[in-house]
């Protein structure tokens, strides 16, 4: 028995895989709200490197890893693909389950495969400061981490019901060197007018990011930095996919599923990308995004360009989206919150080539709690909506007497999220989802922008 597959440093992948190089379909542009025409690379100087700005529009099917992202990457790289034994014995399934464990990480999640990149490529640039947002706290800390590998400053606008649920990310962040303040924040004009409104505001991944997009165009020598939704994080996070063909190949596998949670899509991209090319090439398999059904973006949210934050600062992007004024109910402790899922995963849905479902808070949670009962690893809460889902197919596979192979990102720990459990152990968790009537409201305003195609 093989409980996990380790890759050694040397077969780490030394390229990231691009999927615009393979789609179907070409990605609809980002508009200027303005004019509504395609932006072009320049407008995005202001608040991004040029070295990023050119990935983000590459559609070379390979980019090289700098030497130096290697070696940072390496601190915990390859990541082991375990085999879920006990899980598949206590479900008592056919299925074979793998997951990838991205929690080995300092920061404990997939994070900071990308933030390690884009502290480099800011650095190399001549950046000396970043700005960003986080929502449950893990894009925070993996970019504090990363910071501090490269030598740069760093001020995080974490969403404020996260910032009081889970002081330790904050602690995190300050460890190597970030600052960190709760956000609406009363240092941006974006923040100011929420935070006067109500100083206790629970914020959003929208406002918070108008903050931190905010600070990186009037401070000087800051650039802004996204732990999802761009097509360079996407890039980034493909190593765990490619190194997980590498490993199922070591074990005479293949999968039948690949399941992934997604909020912003970076976790999910990172996992699929790799299979799904497969599959544009003819192979035959199932790609499943997992979501909350309190931010229902793929499974509810119509296709339609929207801004990425609330203060309507970015060019309009293509996605799925319950519109930018969303703000997640208090009781939402699983993260995955963010109005819109990244423009080549909404691609990919609109193309047929994933499939999208919802689950809900509580079940979610005790799908955790059945895979640290079993596996032993305690997961992060936007994990379990993976979980959730790999346990529904995972029994669909027993009904059916089918000796299924699915592969799961374990997209981080939740060691630090143990204040949810607590919630959800002490009967304090209750379930919420989104209903149609506050998402056409939410979506009312888009109808004045074009369609994408």
């Amino acid at each position: 028995m093989n409980r996990k597959t380790i890759l050694s440093e040397q077969d780490m992948p030394r390229a990231w895989y691009n999927i615009q190089a393979d789609l179907p379909n070409p990605l609809p542009p980002p508009l200027n709200p303005a004019t509504g025409e395609p932006i072009t690379p320049d407008m995005l100087s202001p608040i991004l490197p040029m070295n990023l700005i050119e990935q983000e529009v590459s559609t070379e099917r390979w980019i090289d890893i700098p030497d130096q992202v290697i070696e940072r990457l390496l601190m915990w790289r390859p990541t082991p693909l375990y085999r879920a034994y006990a899980l598949e014995k206590f479900l008592g399934t056919p299925a074979h389950i793998y997951f990838k464990n991205e929690g080995v990480s300092p920061p404990g999640s997939h994070k900071p495969n990308t933030a390690i990149a884009q502290a480099y490529y800011n650095k190399v640039f001549g950046t000396k400061r970043l700005a960003t947002e986080t929502g449950a706290g893990q894009w925070g800390s993996a970019l504090a981490f990363a910071c501090n590998q490269f030598g740069l400053e760093l001020k995080v606008y974490m969403v404020r019901v996260s910032f009081n649920q889970k002081p330790y990310r904050r602690i995190m962040m300050e460890t190597w060197g970030g600052k960190c303040v709760p956000s609406p924040s009363p240092d941006t004009n974006a923040g100011r007018k929420y935070f006067e409104q109500n100083a206790e505001h629970p914020g959003s991944l929208g406002i918070a990011i108008s903050e931190a997009i905010e600070d990186a165009v009037t401070s000087k020598d800051t650039k802004y930095s996204l732990g999802s939704v761009l097509n360079h994080v996407m890039l980034h996070q493909t190593i765990i996919g490619l190194e997980a063909q590498k490993q199922l190949a070591m074990v005479g596998e293949y999968p039948d599923m690949v399941i992934g949670c997604a909020g912003g899509g970076s976790n999910f991209a990172g996992i699929s990308f790799p299979f799904i090319r497969d599959k544009i090439h003819g192979k035959e398999i199932k790609i499943i995004a997992s979501e909350p059904t309190s931010c229902p973006t793929l499974t509810k949210g119509p296709y339609v360009y929207d801004f990425g934050d609330t203060a309507q600062t970015t060019p309009l992007l293509p996605m799925y989206s319950i519109g930018h004024d969303f703000v997640p109910a208090p009781i939402h402790a699983g993260g995955l919150r963010y109005h819109g899922m990244a423009p080549l995963v909404s691609r990919l849905l609109v193309d047929g080539l994933i499939e999208a479902r919802a689950y809900s808070q509580l079940e979610t949670f005790a799908a955790g709690l059945m895979f640290a009962r079993t596996e032993g690893f305690i997961p992060a809460p936007e994990t379990n909506h993976a979980i959730a889902c790999v346990i529904e197919e995972a029994r669909k596979a027993k009904e059916e007497g089918k000796e299924k192979v699915i592969l799961m990102n374990w997209s981080g720990h939740g060691v630090i999220d143990l204040s949810s459990y607590d919630a959800y152990l002490s009967g304090k968790l209750e379930d919420y989802a989104l209903q149609d009537e506050e998402i056409a409201k939410l979506v009312k305003d888009l109808e004045k922008y074009p369609k994408p195609r």
